[in-house]
């Protein structure tokens, strides 16, 4: 029997709202860290043909300038879309039990809101260095059922 080699592949691609304000923070060494968590509604229909909404509550971890962007674009309820890969933490908690969760490390962040005038920074950030260039990339738009797309519009 051949030996077959598992890929490695672990990449998100998620879109909703903040449900609350990011939480900045540093670490020891100085590094911006931002954690927030996002709403992702799900439409679909029922056995009795009736539309019904599934949502979906997600932890978004973000570093260094990635961090710092969040931290003075984001607030509660602003639309945004998620790159990035799964990661797991275990931590103790006050009574002294493991705890492990599962949240979104970051790699890139497009922020859906509207831009309120051309001053504003970048719409997309990333975490890499060379990708920090101010542009806006609504690739995602063709992938959208026209339900979804009219969500996202503002009122």
């Amino acid at each position: 029997m051949a030996d077959y080699k598992m890929p490695e592949l672990n990449a998100v691609v998620i879109a909703g709202n903040l449900t609350k304000d990011p939480i900045f923070r540093q670490t020891n060494t100085g590094t911006p860290v931002v954690n927030f968590s996002i709403a992702s509604n799900r439409r679909f229909k029922d056995k009795n043909d009736e539309w019904k909404e599934d949502v979906c509550y997600v932890g978004i971890v973000a570093w260094n300038r990635l961090a710092e962007s969040c931290k003075d674009r984001l607030r509660k309820g602003n639309a945004v879309l998620v790159d990035g890969e799964l990661q797991s933490r275990t931590f103790k908690t006050e009574d002294g039990a493991n705890r492990t969760i599962v949240e979104i490390k970051a790699r890139r962040i497009q922020f859906l809101n509207k831009k309120g005038t051309s001053s504003d920074s970048e719409d997309v950030v990333s975490e890499k260095e060379d990708d920090l260039n101010s542009y806006t990339d609504d690739s995602f738009d063709s992938l959208l059922s026209p339900e979804d797309s009219d969500l996202l519009k503002d009122k």
